[in-house]
């Protein structure tokens, strides 16, 4: 079983190295956000719920986020282990996560964080923002999320630090030259 945690900043290219990962893993690749917009696109209660936080680049309340994830892990297809993308955000997910691998016998394997400079992360959020019409890339939301990165994500990634859990890796770059670089990161949880 492997449970890994794929952060990085807004833009860094998250959910597409988590797919690679969970591949190369055998296991679901997990995505808050996904979750979330698909809320929102299917018009039920969780999306009416967050699309106000997606909308203006907020973080979706802790306890939200945290229901939606222990509903998640708590499906079959997790038993073998997964990606988590975008999960935990803040120090309070992370002992929420914590809790629920300890409920179910388990640790993190590892935190893997895409690392990307600032005006990278900025270009690569407005092509997406034209690319697929989300109304969460603003130039402005953008800016203001990777502040909020920075102010109550980069503390979580302290957290793990301190566990020896995180394996950083450069998220620069095309895709491919990204892929391989995750996938030798992979090679480490093993």
């Amino acid at each position: 079983m492997t449970i890994v945690v794929l952060t990085g900043p807004p833009g860094a290219g998250k959910g597409t190295q988590a797919k690679v990962l969970a591949e190369r893993l055998g296991v679901p690749a997990i995505s808050t956000g996904d979750i979330f917009r698909a809320g929102v696109a299917d018009g039920t209660e969780l999306g009416a719920r967050v699309k106000q936080y997606l909308d203006s680049g907020e973080y979706v309340p802790d306890e939200l986020t945290n229901e939606m994830v222990r509903e998640r892990l708590s499906a079959d297809d997790t038993h073998q282990g997964f990606v988590l993308d975008g999960y935990p955000r803040t120090l309070e997910q992370v002992g929420v996560l914590d809790d629920l691998l300890a409920e179910q016998g388990h640790a993190l394997d590892g935190a893997v964080v895409l690392e990307v400079g600032s005006d990278e992360l900025v270009q690569r959020l407005l092509a997406r923002a034209a690319a697929q019409h989300r109304s969460d890339d603003t130039e402005e939301v953008i800016r203001h999320r990777l502040e909020l990165y920075t102010a109550r994500t980069l503390p979580v990634l302290e957290a793990y630090r301190t566990r020896n859990l995180v394996i950083p890796v450069d998220g620069s770059g095309e895709v491919p030259e990204v892929n391989q670089r995750i996938i030798a990161a992979a090679a480490l949880l093993s």
